[in-house]
């Protein structure tokens, strides 16, 4: 008992940094400037890929979400259709609420039935406040009990200061969101539903030969966004969610509370543009490294992370960075494939850049008294 305790107590090990990439880093500068300062009430830019927020001003701040709304309206519909609960295909009959609602418009007919794929398609490109109440009276029966719906989805998507009242977003009592909470609803769209998300980029919407353009101007200008959607009331201001593919990076932006349509477009060019331009995403795929282990009929074990992960980092920064395994202290036999042995770090000029999770790749099975032993004296041997 006393040789175990004191075979265990000399092989525990410390952290271990073991260099996987050793640059030598020359006089490398780099200058990220102050995220940009806009004429709106909220923003935020986040990196789709990594979750990480590039640049924001007030992203909690609770503000109403105009035709925003709409995004959670058709993210319940899509989840439904997914579900098998509704069909593109669904016959939608237009009531007298839904013909009656104020603001923009598909222009549908009380009494008349429509395709649900055209009530959606007129929802998201043109904005049909009609629409949106059409559909939310089919799916649930009444737009109350929809916005039901809409905030159990809202909750599960972390959303914690949102509040829906109605499926259009016209301006109702406490119905809010905040630029954090639409930038995790733009990211659950394209994540979950790449089916229904070129929709989003469609410019135009023809029914009843009435030809209507989507509002957002982004669309023409700029050939690498690719949605989602434009908001207007007079308690919200002009509101506009954008995503765009760059150079192997997605972006996604929210300005809330801009003064018109020409500045929630410029503003929200301006911060993908200082996105793109001063920043990249990078992918840490499979790595596989060879680590010492103790106390094991192995001498070394395989590890690496258990999936890949996205980073992001000031452009041109990750090529110049060190990686580095730190080992768990104490780590040692046995461990099971899939038990966590410490980390993977990224470091820049002695500062870290990111850490993440390292698993075991193999179980490493505990060696015998007398293996501990003669590894033990082994290692007071220096061999």
């Amino acid at each position: 008992m006393k040789y175990q305790l004191l075979i265990k107590k000399i092989s525990t090990l410390f952290i271990v940094a073991i260099s996987i990439t050793s640059l030598n880093l020359q006089a490398a500068i780099f200058i990220t400037p102050k995220q940009p300062s806009i004429n709106a009430a909220s923003y935020v830019v986040l990196d789709y890929n990594s979750g990480a927020i590039i640049a924001s001003n007030k992203p909690h701040e609770k503000r109403a979400p105009a035709s925003l709304t709409k995004l959670m309206t058709a993210y319940v519909v899509f989840q439904l259709i997914q579900d098998g609960r509704a069909s593109l295909e669904d016959d939608v009959k237009i009531s007298e609420k839904a013909w009656k609602t104020m603001g923009s418009k598909s222009f549908v007919e009380v009494g008349k039935t429509i395709k649900l794929k055209i009530l959606l398609k007129g929802m998201i490109i043109q904005s049909g406040n009609d629409a949106a109440v059409a559909l939310a009276e089919h799916i649930a029966g009444t737009e109350g009990t929809f916005t039901a719906y809409m905030n159990e989805y809202a909750q599960g998507l972390g959303m914690r200061n949102t509040r829906f009242e109605n499926a259009s977003g016209l301006d109702y009592k406490d119905q809010h969101t905040t630029a954090s909470d639409m930038a995790k609803l733009a990211s659950a769209t394209i994540k979950d539903f790449p089916e229904f998300y070129p929709w989003y980029s469609e410019k135009e919407f023809t029914y009843h030969d009435i030809k209507q353009r989507n509002r957002n101007k982004l669309l023409w200008s700029d050939k690498t966004v690719d949605g989602l959607k434009t908001g207007f009331t007079k308690k919200a201001g002009y509101n506009l969610v954008a995503s765009a593919n760059r150079m192997d990076m997605r972006l996604i932006s929210v300005v809330l509370g801009s003064t018109s349509v020409e500045a929630r477009t410029s503003q929200t060019q301006k911060i993908l543009d200082y996105g793109f331009r001063f920043f990249e995403t990078k992918n840490i795929g499979t790595i596989t490294k060879s680590v010492p282990i103790s106390n094991s009929t192995k001498d070394e074990i395989k590890v690496g992370l258990q999936d890949s992960k996205a980073i992001t980092l000031a452009r041109g920064q990750y090529k110049l960075s060190q990686q580095a395994i730190e080992l768990n202290a104490g780590l040692s036999a046995p461990i099971k494939k899939g038990d966590s042995i410490g980390n993977l770090v990224i470091k820049f000029e002695g500062k870290n850049l990111a850490k993440l999770p390292l698993v075991a790749l193999e179980d490493a099975p505990e060696a015998g008294f007398f293996s501990q032993i003669w590894n033990w004296i082994l290692s007071l041997l220096g061999l």
